[in-house]
């Protein structure tokens, strides 16, 4: 059994008892969160696809806590111009374990 579901704008393949990563949500750590935007479900073969969202289904999740990524490096340079800048990001994330109801 899986479902594709809409979190934070992205979409994701979610099964049960899977742990995800995903952009960082307003939840602390232990806290119960439902996604309702469920675009696909599969259960022993049956396939329902919504239109655009499925009706009455919904994904739970408890949330594992929060993290960042690695550092991603940004380098801009101009040749013969003396121009560099040089930037660093760290993308938050929320690890959660999740259910499909």
């Amino acid at each position: 059994m899986f479902a594709i579901v809409t979190i934070a704008g992205q979409q994701f393949k979610v099964e049960e008892g899977q742990e995800l990563f995903v952009h960082q949500l307003e939840a602390s750590e232990g806290e119960k969160v439902s996604f309702a935007e469920v675009l696909l479900t599969e259960n022993n073969g049956q396939v329902t696809v919504g239109k655009p969202y499925v009706s009455g289904a919904k994904v739970t999740a408890s949330v594992l806590g929060q993290q960042k990524g690695d550092k991603v490096i940004v380098f801009k340079k101009k040749r013969r111009k003396g121009y560099r800048v040089k930037n660093g990001h760290r993308q938050r994330f929320t690890q959660d374990q999740g259910g499909i109801h």
